[in-house]
């Protein structure tokens, strides 16, 4: 890794032995290129280099339960972290996010968190991966076609082979597109559109009861289900 902007962004060793061959790949060579050109331009990009891997860095491979599917980082300021629909605490959570707190509540009656911050999630084993790690700040998926999605392919695909009985919640067509490589015989698969006032206002958001059916799923096959809850 030749750019020092990702060099030192901390890693999981587990993720970091799975995913060695990614990080010696042409199109990772060009995608550190094209970072470290953006930055030298004067941009703002979104996550702070330090978050870029905050999912991978958070969930260790052996530790995941549940992955839930994003698109790119929020790309106004002080909202992305790392993990995909979440924002630091003092940033009020985007309309999507929203949406998933509603459902929450009428799925599984917890109270509407007063902060969107997702880390208690990730700590449990929920990996929140967007397809595209990085965004220019203002410029929404601005850093699409630039080779995070091939990386996060292969991160998905080592969770379809090397785990067994996680559960994927895939959110909207582009999640769904991306997820279309995940063995149902091996793992719970749930669909729905995206959690957007756009999407989600059409229907098919509201009452799929997505976050409960995970529970029953995982404490089925042995596992602790999560709480999904977020502390204040």
């Amino acid at each position: 890794m030749n750019d020092d902007s990702l060099s030192r962004v901390p890693l999981d060793p587990e993720w970091k032995r799975a995913l060695a061959a990614e990080f010696e790949a042409p199109y990772m060579t060009a995608l550190h290129a094209f970072l470290a050109r953006e930055r030298a331009a004067g941009k703002s990009l979104y996550p702070p280099a330090p978050e870029i891997f905050n999912a991978l860095d958070t969930t260790p491979l052996s530790r995941v339960k549940v992955v839930i599917l994003g698109q790119d980082p929020y790309h106004g300021p002080g909202q992305a972290h790392g993990l995909c629909f979440s924002v630091r605490r003092g940033v009020a959570p985007p309309p999507s996010l929203q949406n998933i707190f509603k459902e929450l509540k009428a799925d599984i009656g917890i109270p509407l968190p007063r902060h969107g911050e997702l880390t208690h999630w990730a700590e449990q084993g929920v990996l929140l991966l967007n397809s595209v790690l990085t965004v220019e700040a203002g410029q929404p998926a601005s850093h699409q076609g630039r080779g995070w999605e091939t990386f996060t392919d292969a991160v998905i695909r080592v969770l379809n082979e090397q785990r067994e009985h996680l559960v994927f919640l895939l959110w909207g067509s582009y999640a769904q597109r991306k997820g279309r490589i995940i063995d149902t015989s091996r793992h719970l698969v749930l669909k729905a559109v995206h959690p957007s006032p756009l999407s989600a206002n059409r229907g098919g958001w509201f009452g799929h009861h997505h976050f409960s059916q995970a529970n029953h799923y995982l404490e089925a096959h042995g596992q602790a289900a999560i709480d999904w809850s977020l502390p204040d």
